[in-house]
């Protein structure tokens, strides 16, 4: 097939939505022709990835608004330049189609259905994402955010709702033959402002490489267990709620690392001293990928309790190092981990929610057969469903589902005598 695609986001060897940007199309090329819309900074890391492992069936199209970068000094800026961008992407792709004669369109970055995607007017059939943003921290966990958490979350639905009236984004949804929601959340955000054919599915995904590589971290022998937290240390992420869990596990001789740094890193410093739990927590700062990977070695699970996020790449890591994932019953990681392989834990108060930390936390404590039976379940589990190649050859599938559907729609009816 002849795709084009849009990806404002798009870059080798990253995370985030330059990451899936970059993943998805390399997987698509494998079986179609693929065009792509993206930035002109993105073209010396694309042609170098491009050069370096002899990428074929790839063509990318590098466009971008007149003084880019000084679009891109603050988010205002940056959201403005994004939805320009489309538009100017929407007029390169109708000349490009009348030139090609495209099969299908499908929008891959930014992942987020508070905005349109232009292409949604071309005249093929359009696959919206998968995108997230849907997800909101629940309520009753409000009461413990500063002022600056609870700001943020107020702007956050704010510009949420805003953006559900914006008539384009309504008009994407309707020209949406598909439309993914990275979460369950997504999905009915989707269905709100007009789309018909939701579906839940996660982008997200590793290279093959990289779960071969992280099978290869043993679990620790040492005892007793250290738990890990990686993320960026803002108050959705919910550290400060693994921290109190910690504490009222009231394991002497147990550990707590937490990779990452942000807005809340005092915070949860002063709280482990608060807690009486300062000298078992270890806080790394931030670190490059490969010392974050060699810590994960050292655990023996990870603890993620996210309030609100569509994607968790850490929690396939960590379970493509065998490790078992503590995580909320919210989002994209709730969607990763299976009974087999960790424990989500409900979310309806702060409180009942760190008794439960604390309670799974204590478990795991004293079973070490439980954790290393969960870390091999986890660790075949990404094995079979978190790599890429898995995640292209699901797109395609989809693919294929929707020109035959497409073409049957397109097809006479036939009246039998």
């Amino acid at each position: 097939m002849k795709v084009i695609l849009s990806a404002y986001a798009c870059r080798p060897n990253m995370g985030s939505d330059p990451g899936i940007g970059w993943n998805t199309i390399k997987e698509l090329a494998k079986k179609h022709q693929i065009w792509v819309l993206t930035r002109n900074d993105n073209s010396p890391f694309i042609e170098a990835e491009i050069e370096k492992d002899s990428i074929i069936g790839l063509n990318f199209v590098y466009c971008d608004l007149p003084g880019a970068k000084l679009w891109k000094k603050n988010l205002l800026g940056l959201h403005l330049h994004y939805y320009l961008w489309q538009l100017q992407a929407y007029f390169i792709g109708r000349k490009l189609h009348q030139e090609i004669a495209f099969d299908i369109a499908q929008h891959v970055t930014y992942v987020t259905y508070t905005y349109p995607s232009f292409l949604s007017l071309l005249p093929i059939p359009f696959i919206w994402g998968p995108v997230g943003g849907g997800e909101s921290a629940p309520d009753a966990f409000w009461q413990d955010f500063n002022l600056r958490g609870k700001m943020y979350e107020m702007l956050r639905d704010f510009i949420r709702w805003s953006r559900e009236h914006d008539p384009f984004v309504h008009l994407t949804a309707k020209k949406s033959v598909l439309a993914w929601g990275m979460t369950q959340d997504t999905a009915e955000k989707l269905q709100k402002v007009g789309a018909a054919n939701v579906q839940v599915f996660s982008p997200i995904g590793l290279p093959k490489s990289e779960i071969v590589r992280l099978s290869q971290c043993p679990m620790p022998e040492t005892s007793p267990i250290r738990f890990l937290s990686i993320g960026r240390l803002l108050h959705w992420k919910g550290f400060h709620l693994g921290l109190r869990a910690f504490a009222q596990a009231a394991l002497p001789n147990a550990e707590y690392w937490i990779i990452g740094d942000g807005a809340e890193s005092k915070y949860l410093q002063a709280l482990a001293e608060k807690l009486g739990v300062a000298h078992q927590v270890k806080f790394w700062g931030k670190l490059p990928r490969d010392k974050i990977f060699q810590i994960l070695g050292e655990c023996h699970a990870l603890v993620h309790p996210s309030l609100h996020e569509s994607g968790g790449f850490v929690c396939m890591e960590a379970m493509a190092a065998g490790r078992p994932v503590i995580c909320l019953d919210l989002g994209g990681p709730a969607l990763q981990i299976t009974q087999e392989t960790g424990f989500k834990i409900p979310a309806h108060t702060p409180e009942q929610t760190v008794h439960d930390l604390a309670a799974v936390m204590t478990r795991l404590a004293q079973d070490p057969k439980l954790y290393m039976f969960m870390g091999k379940a986890a660790q075949k589990l990404a094995r079979e469903n978190f790599s890429w190649e898995v995640k292209g050859q699901l797109l395609a599938k989809a693919y294929e589902e929707i020109l035959i559907s497409q073409k049957s729609l397109a097809s006479p009816t036939r009246i039998r005598s």
